[in-house]
């Protein structure tokens, strides 16, 4: 019987989303039984033999959903094999550094770091115009974040493959 792998997520716009699905793609791939599920409608992790948790960012905060799936399953997920990541950072370079060194929302770091998560990242963004609200539109201009696609797809695909490889190891 292959391993259960949760890959749930918050996502405002879909970009986050895609990123998840892509993710669960990669895992699929190499033989778990996958499902990709937003944290608003996503199961208790105890089913599950790993779990991979993420959400888009917004000024430093992750999705009121995710951050609410990660406390309410708090106890549950220190006893899973853990991966999180946040998308957000728009821009060329390394998305830490354009996050400033941001690697998870300040208010939920305690909890985070008590589950002991196999690794956490960051990944690039992407900022479609065309779908923001016009507060997000606003504050996009406030501080000049650059527009567009800056998703890295063979960052998130490497980063897949290694959570494949520690699940199988």
């Amino acid at each position: 019987m292959s391993k259960k792998v949760l890959v749930t997520f918050g996502s405002k716009y879909g970009a986050t989303a895609e990123i998840a699905e892509k993710i669960g793609q990669i895992l699929q791939e190499a033989g778990f039984d996958t499902k990709v599920v937003s944290t608003s409608t996503a199961d208790k992790p105890a089913a599950y033999d790993g779990v991979v948790l993420g959400s888009s960012v917004y000024v430093g905060s992750w999705r009121k959903e995710s951050a609410k799936y990660l406390r309410d399953n708090l106890q549950e997920l220190k006893t899973k094999a853990v991966w999180i990541f946040s998308s957000g950072p728009t821009g060329e370079g390394d998305p830490v550094e354009l996050a400033q060194g941001w690697r998870v929302p300040k208010n939920l770091k305690v909890n985070i770091d008590s589950i002991q998560p196999r690794d956490v990242t960051v990944f690039h963004g992407n900022v479609d115009v065309t779908k923001l609200s016009r507060l997000h539109k606003w504050m996009i201009g406030k501080v000049e974040a650059p527009v567009g696609d800056f998703r890295d797809w063979d960052a998130i695909t490497r980063w897949a493959k290694s959570i494949a490889d520690a699940l199988q190891g």
